[in-house]
């Protein structure tokens, strides 16, 4: 509950930014064109985006007659959590990962790598795909898709802010004092307002890592799997490259592909939280599943 009214409050503050910089540009109007833009793009990308994504890492599907064990624990999982069979993938990657993807509960789908299946022990493979199949259960996806939508419309109104201020102080040649202040005053605006938008973006992807490692908890009845897990991915994924991995899709992963540094500064431009912090929310929440 914690988690969502996080989330709730950092997508009314997204709104809040987008209103401010859409009325200072051109009012409801130029808000209006900006979050319509933003919101088509964006729709593209949440009902395509899954086959772009699994394209781009070379996934295939998993065979089942290989890995029976796999889809038995998914669909006892899936029973558990009442959600629908999804779609398991196969990624060609030394790096221990995984994610979820998928427009819908529906639709959804689960991609392992290669890595993570030949170094975690079944416990620990169940607590990832518990992990994942948590995120397709709480439309995680469909989240990030419309904090996504109003950060483009933001970055779009920051863009004709700043244009249209240059283009502005072009034309305002009688009183050049005025206009230079005016177009220093537009930029600092815009800088301030996309930095916070990414930032506000990055906190909401977080909640949704530690969302998802709760109900992974609970849906595999204890935590330990999950930690033993995150545990391996700490060091691996510091470790061995991942091919391919773009920081666009970065946030879709159990574990952040690139190798990160640890101080706080740099933890308010990652995708996720601390592995670290989320072993110790997982090690205080098995108190609560007992």
């Amino acid at each position: 509950m914690a988690n969502t009214l996080k989330t709730f409050l950092l997508l009314a503050a997204l709104t809040v930014l987008l209103v401010f910089l859409g009325r200072l540009i051109g009012g409801p109007v130029g808000m209006t064109i900006a979050l319509i833009m933003a919101a088509v793009m964006n729709l593209i990308a949440y009902l395509f985006g899954h086959k772009i994504i699994l394209w781009q890492y070379r996934a295939v599907p998993l065979p089942e007659n290989q890995y029976r064990w796999l889809y038995d624990m998914t669909r006892r999982l899936c029973q558990r959590a009442g959600l629908p069979m999804p779609k398991l993938y196969l990624l060609p990657s030394p790096q221990p990962n995984a994610f979820a993807t998928g427009p819908s509960p529906a639709k959804g789908i689960v991609a392992f790598t290669a890595g993570l299946l030949q170094t975690m022990d079944q416990r620990e493979v169940e607590g990832v795909l518990a992990h994942e199949l948590a995120h397709i259960k709480n439309r995680d996806m469909l989240t990030m898709t419309i904090a996504a939508t109003i950060v483009g419309a933001i970055t779009w109104i920051v863009d004709m802010l700043r244009w249209s201020a240059i283009f502005g102080s072009m034309r305002s040649r009688d009183n050049e004092n005025s206009s230079g202040i005016e177009l220093v005053f537009v930029i600092i605006v815009g800088i301030i307002a996309s930095i916070a938008a990414v930032l506000i973006q990055l906190a909401i992807s977080r909640t949704r890592e530690y969302a998802a490692d709760a109900e992974a908890a609970r849906m595999a009845g204890t935590p330990d799997g999950l930690i033993s897990a995150l545990q391996k991915l700490e060091m691996y994924t510091a470790a061995i490259p991942m091919e391919n991995a773009t920081p666009a899709t970065s946030h879709l992963f159990i574990a952040n592909p690139f190798k990160g540094a640890g101080d706080w500064i740099a933890s308010l431009f990652s995708t996720h939280p601390p592995i670290p912090k989320r072993i110790e929310r997982l090690r205080a929440l098995k108190y609560n599943l007992k």
